[in-house]
């Protein structure tokens, strides 16, 4: 008997890791083991503090609210005042969400986009932008430049600042420029900011500071994550702050939907951020990471470019990127071809820094 078959499955491309698999054999087969610098997965340790609250949690047998804990919201609020610089934030303006990349995946469909309706997202850029639009029926647009775009359709656009995979850092005049566009043209504006926290040579700034959105949130949305941040991508713990109008309308459908955080995530989630100490050492993990790859890529003959912000390298020898990814496969270490972000990548890896201190090391020696 034949299986039916999604319509869906039709609009989406192949999952870009499945090409990866073959590289994944190569590396793994190295005398030396794997060092996997493919996927942006958290490696580090949950913070002690943060698996206590969950630990006592644990015995919640009742369901728990799609809207979060008051004091889930209070943590949430109380995080973008004083990270963000947003002020007077109400728990009108957060909504927690099942980890980002479900938000971003389904957002246009719940926002009711469909055919005739266009999203914009960035020429290299996360490619979960795409798919959601195409899960939608939606049309996806690319852009280097939000003020080139032709409005014509579009309802939504994507910022991503620090980007994935480039690091690429917007200024606050860019930032200012998008709202300024979207406003215009009554688009809304979703800004992924799930990497503000782990600036290097840049200070991210969330186009929820009144500097950049005039103190008024109508139109104007971020995402954040504690995945990387907190090492939480197991938990799928996010949020989003802005249009309190919009959140609104997100929260009656996702509670139709049942779309809530289990309620010893939500408490985690509470603890992981009003806790700041955490949050620095794992900055301090990282950034002593970044150092030795960068150094380690740039003797072999990689160019880095961009990369002042996020958890990954964007580097380059000018040639394409599977021809990179073969031959660093066969040093054992993996990577992921730029091309998975658009055809903006086609000559550049995405090195990613979530590797153990023993795995970095491992890299930095096969690199030289």
């Amino acid at each position: 008997m034949s299986q039916p078959v999604s319509p869906l499955t039709s609009r989406l491309p192949v999952f870009p890791w499945d090409r990866l698999e073959p590289y994944r054999e190569t590396a793994r087969a190295h005398p030396g083991g794997l060092v996997d610098l493919s996927v942006g997965t958290p490696v580090d340790p949950v913070p002690a503090v943060v698996q206590r609250a969950l630990a006592d949690a644990a015995d919640r047998p009742g369901y728990p609210t799609v809207w979060g804990t008051t004091a889930l919201r209070d943590a949430i609020t109380g995080w973008c005042e004083r990270r963000l610089g947003a002020v007077a934030v109400s728990h009108h303006e957060v909504l927690p969400v099942v980890g980002s990349k479900e938000l971003v995946a389904w957002l246009p469909t719940q926002l009711g986009l469909g055919p005739g309706d266009r999203v914009a997202c960035p020429r290299a850029a996360y490619p979960t932008y795409e798919v959601g639009a195409r899960l939608a029926g939606a049309e996806p647009v690319l852009y280097d430049d939000v003020r080139e775009l032709d409005p014509a359709g579009i309802r939504l656009l994507w910022l991503n600042s620090p980007s994935n995979p480039t690091g690429r850092v917007l200024s606050a005049d860019e930032l200012r420029a998008a709202v300024a566009w979207c406003r215009e043209h009554g688009v809304l504006l979703l800004s992924d900011e799930c990497y503000l926290e782990l600036g290097w040579e840049a200070d991210p700034v969330s186009v929820l500071h009144p500097d950049i959105c005039g103190g008024d949130r109508t139109g104007v949305i971020a995402v954040h994550s504690l995945s990387k941040r907190s090492n939480l991508a197991g938990y799928r713990a996010a949020f989003l702050a802005g249009d309190a109008a919009v959140l609104g309308e997100l929260l009656q459908i996702r509670k139709h939907g049942g779309m809530m955080l289990p309620a010893p995530v939500q408490e985690a989630m509470t603890v992981a951020l009003g806790d700041d100490r955490h949050v620095a050492e794992q900055r301090e993990r990282y950034a002593a990471r970044r150092a030795s790859l960068r150094a380690a890529l740039e003797g072999a003959g990689f160019r880095i470019e961009h990369s002042e912000a996020s958890l990954y390298l964007w580097a380059t020898r000018d040639e394409p990127c599977w021809e990179t990814v073969a031959e660093l496969s066969g040093r054992g270490v993996l990577v992921a071809p730029g091309d998975f972000y658009g055809s903006a990548g086609e000559r550049f890896v995405r090195v990613a820094l979530t590797a153990t201190d023993e795995r970095v090391a491992e890299a930095v020696r096969r690199l030289g």
